[in-house]
């Protein structure tokens, strides 16, 4: 038998997209000095893919594409490019809510955004493209962003009988495991724009006429719990864009003595690290101590949804000392329907709020020379929205809390009238009212609600804008913070990650539970360890290019689409 030709057996190649992201990378240290020869062995290209890359670059350079774009293409209108970037934004808003998105749901807010695009940008009008977000368009975004979402969202009829059976499993969970309602806690996370008037007053008209960065958009995130018997409120976890404001220095502020945990993070959101400090900080310490004080057995059950930033096996990641703690999670699409938090909870807490920020006003302005204007722009800091935020969580009272589990577990509240509680919804509108139109502020009822509501509303196309500018500053704001570090040798850090991956490696292979194991690693990873990687390549590339700039000769090949191809050496690979 003879030999076999090659021809019968043509091996295909398998065709790899490059991202316009990695054009632009490539292209960026092109211009840095790095040689074509050194860019396809860095990144395992041909140097004819370098160079028509290098070729259209300054094309590449302009566009502004969406994560995962691979070719420019005059059918993708810039209006569409916005319209995904956002959505991803938007996507990202309602699962760290805990909410359940669905196809149509998305494919619902894509032309949203796409006619609202069309209508604010005369450029992107002029364009006059039609967008159906057709199923087409939805299966490559998906694949493009890697989002994970369900075809059909489950309907109402269908999550209330969701809602009913895990009440009755709950019911029995509590039973057999014999937990009180003293050892019962749920915590939820909520949105709050803490400089924001109801829509009608004057302040918030002449906020809207002012240009850039509007304050009434100024947003935070709050982790509010409690327990089934109401008794005790825990210290809030609350996460701001800033970690250190200028009003902190300014009065010497020390951020252990507050009423909240403060964390902070671009988009001030409450992420899976911030979460677990939190429950290891504040919640079972202060939840040890409860119970001790109330001589009840040492065992607490928390209750929540399944949220991006809970950590779904938390149990196994809790230390010895706080295994004390039992974690239930609602099940996906119900947690408006019996999460005890979402029943008035929150609602009355954002109610209290807006009058401890009412009634701080109307002191200024009766005590002071101050206007409501000049207190308003000049005075009103997140210093007096913490002070607020402690009158106002203090405010909800232990009916409000044991109310609240009605749904959820019935049998934990108690028939009572509601004594001296001064968190009752309607008094409270009314007093909102009343102080507002003592300041000469137009406002009713109505507005009050309308502005709890608020909280709580989608974002619209403007705001996810606005959130948009703030995702595009942690880049920056990394590689300033690494400016002051340039005493950490490079050795060290090279010294350290080494020693890390022997550790990984070592918990890999001897620990018992392969699943808890590989969580820990990542969140270390993701958390502490990728840090110091990215300085690492930071410095690796800066090595290479000062290097590359000194030795590069002048490369036709770049320009030439037709350069000979050459027979690639086996390279050395660079370090990443």
């Amino acid at each position: 038998m003879g030999p076999k030709k090659v021809s019968d057996t043509k091996v295909k190649r398998k065709v790899v997209r490059t991202t316009i992201e990695l054009k632009k990378e490539i292209i960026a240290n092109y211009d840095k000095g790095v040689r074509v020869s050194d860019l396809a062995t860095k990144y395992g290209m041909a140097k004819s893919t370098i160079s028509t890359i290098l070729k259209h670059k300054e094309a590449i350079k302009k566009a502004d594409v969406a994560k995962g774009v691979t070719v420019l293409t005059k059918q993708r209108s810039q209006a569409i490019e916005e319209v995904e970037k956002l959505l991803l934004i938007w996507i990202n808003e309602k699962q760290l809510a805990g909410d359940s998105i669905s196809e149509a749901m998305i494919c619902e807010k894509a032309k949203m955004l796409h006619t609202d695009l069309l209508k604010d940008s005369p450029e992107m009008s002029a364009q006059n493209g039609s967008f159906k977000a057709s199923r087409g368009w939805f299966d490559k975004f998906k694949k493009r962003s890697g989002i994970h979402v369900v075809r059909h969202g489950e309907s109402d009829s269908t999550n209330k009988v969701a809602a009913d059976n895990f009440v009755t499993e709950f019911q029995e969970f509590i039973e057999a495991e014999g937990f009180v309602p003293q050892q019962v806690f749920n915590c939820d996370e909520t949105g709050l724009f803490w400089k924001k008037m109801p829509k009608r007053t004057y302040i918030t008209q002449e906020e809207k006429s002012l240009p850039g960065q509007k304050p009434v958009k100024d947003r935070l995130t709050l982790l509010l719990c409690g327990n089934a018997s109401g008794d005790f409120k825990l210290k809030p976890l609350l996460v701001y864009h800033s970690e250190n404001v200028q009003v902190f220095g300014k009065n010497n502020v020390m951020k252990n003595k507050w009423n909240v945990m403060w964390r902070a993070n671009s988009k001030a959101w409450v992420t899976r690290q911030f979460f677990i400090e939190w429950i290891h900080e504040v919640f079972a310490p202060s939840v040890k101590k409860y119970l001790w004080e109330k001589q009840l057995p040492l065992r607490a059950l928390l209750v929540m949804d399944k949220a991006p930033a809970h950590p779904p096996g938390l149990e196994a990641e809790l230390i010895e000392e706080h295994s004390f703690i039992t974690v239930r999670f609602l099940p996906p699409n119900i947690t408006p329907l019996i999460q005890p938090m979402d029943q008035q909870v929150i609602s009355n807490f954002k109610k209290l709020y807006t009058k401890a920020l009412f009634q701080r006003c109307f002191e200024v302005t009766s005590e002071t020379n101050l206007t409501l204007r000049e207190f308003w722009k000049e005075h009103f800091n997140i210093l007096t929205c913490l002070r607020l935020i402690d009158e106002a969580w203090g405010g909800v009272c232990s009916r409000t809390l044991q109310s609240a589990w009605k749904k959820l577990w019935p049998e934990s509240v108690a028939d009572r009238a509601c004594e001296g509680c001064e968190d009752k919804p309607v008094s409270v509108v009314e007093d909102i009212v009343s102080l507002g139109k003592s300041m000469g502020l137009e406002v009713d009822d109505d507005d009050v609600e309308e502005l709890v509501e608020d909280h709580n509303t989608e974002l619209t196309t403007e705001e996810l804008q606005d959130l948009q500018k703030e995702q595009q500053q942690p880049a920056a704001e990394e590689h300033s913070s690494e400016e002051g570090r340039e005493d950490i040798p490079t050795s060290l850090i090279k010294g350290m990650l080494g020693k890390w991956g022997e550790m990984q490696s070592f918990i890999e292979k001897y620990h018992p539970d392969k699943e808890v194991a590989h969580r820990a690693i990542n969140l270390f990873n993701d958390n502490a360890v990728f840090h110091f990687r990215q300085m690492l390549k930071r410095r690796q590339k800066q090595s290479l290019g000062r290097f590359l700039v000194r030795q590069r000769p002048s490369e036709p090949e770049a320009s030439s689409s037709g350069a000979k191809r050459r027979k690639r050496k086996n390279p050395r690979r660079i370090a990443p």
